[in-house]
């Protein structure tokens, strides 16, 4: 067989299957045989530049896909790829509403105990200032140990102790007795009035026998212990003793004040009787009192309670108006023969 019988043979195959296949001119050429690439001359890539549309475009809408990362070309001639946008976090689900815990009862106990300086107040020792300003000191024992920190809490049985230096300082304080005229306010000054406390001299001063002599320093932290109008007159107490205070204006006091009260006016029927226990003041029931009609426009009150002005708004519920009121006694302390504006040491041997 000769060499052109062979290479017609061999090619008949390929003829035979190229008309079976309808897709054949369609379908594309086997790729080429791998060419060494050393051998091949490198080009350049050619692009082809699009024309850019002319005339107006509409505005076609249509949703924005992450584009794929460009190359950019290297400062060695390669290409790098651009790094992907970062994607946008998710809205944050809300948070779920926190559970409200309810407040505390206002009188609840706790189970540290009370502070020490409100104890050793209700107990009678000092006042609350004068409690801090000791256990600032350490002068103040609980227990046997010393105490010198402010707001600490403790038993309420525990045992109180202050120190002799507290006692000194405590047996310095002085409470005075003051027979307060008419214009004068016994509390916190208001425009235009006087306070009490400047009637406080040494000129002013009814000595006895055993007093201190009178110094600049006694009228500071020297405070009324209950109040008397303007307009009225009589034994006002005014002290450095937190002790003192508590007893004659403490929410617990039964120490009785003791007033005679000149009135004018027409008394209602049964006034009296509502005077001694019956009449509201501020919409709260006022304690029991003891009331005698000494004469037609004279009346003698003893009180154990001090409300603002407490005496002449009970007269003016029973039609009667208050022209003077004076007080005459706190407690076992009376006013004595003391001079208008005249004031004096209350006693060693006196107590409320």
């Amino acid at each position: 067989m000769s060499g052109s019988d062979r290479d017609s043979k061999s090619r008949q195959p390929q003829n035979e299957a190229a008309a079976d296949d309808p897709w054949a001119k369609w379908r594309k050429p086997e790729a080429p045989a791998a060419v060494d690439a050393e051998k091949v001359p490198k080009t350049e890539p050619v692009v082809e530049a699009k024309a850019k549309p002319t005339g107006t475009l509409g505005v076609i809408k249509r949703a924005l896909k992450p584009s794929a990362p460009t190359a950019k070309k290297s400062a060695k001639g390669g290409t790098r790829p651009t790094p992907p946008t970062k994607a946008v976090p998710a809205a944050r689900k809300p948070l779920a509403p926190q559970p409200v815990r309810p407040a505390a009862a206002p009188n609840a106990p706790t189970p540290e105990g009370g502070r020490l300086s409100k104890v050793m107040s209700e107990r009678g020792m000092c006042s609350r200032r004068e409690a801090d300003l000791w256990i600032e000191r350490g002068w103040v024992f609980v227990d046997g140990e010393r105490i010198s920190e402010l707001g600490t809490r403790i038993k309420p049985d525990a045992d109180i102790v202050i120190s002799k230096e507290a006692k000194h300082d405590q047996a310095k304080q002085v409470t005075v007795l003051l027979n307060k005229p008419v214009g004068y306010v016994s509390g916190q000054p208001e425009p235009g009035f006087t306070p009490a406390i400047t009637l406080i001299t040494a000129e002013n001063q009814v000595k006895q026998s055993g007093d201190p002599e009178f110094k600049p320093w006694m009228l500071r932290n020297l405070a009324p212990s209950g109040r008397l109008d303007i307009d009225s007159t009589g034994l006002l107490v005014l002290t450095q003793d937190g002790r003192v205070a508590k007893k004659l204006i403490g929410d617990d006091s039964q120490v009785e004040k003791e007033y005679l009260v000149r009135v004018a006016g027409e008394m209602i029927p049964d006034g009296l009787k509502l005077l001694q226990h019956g009449l509201e003041l501020d919409g709260k029931p006022l304690k029991q009192a003891w009331v005698k009609q000494l004469n037609e426009d004279q009346l003698h009150f003893i009180l154990k309670e001090g409300k603002k002005r407490q005496i002449r708004r009970m007269c003016e519920l029973v039609g009667l108006r208050v022209l003077g009121l004076k007080r005459v006694r706190i407690g076992r302390v009376k006013l004595g023969d003391l001079q208008l504006g005249q004031w004096r040491f209350l006693r060693a041997d006196e107590a409320f």
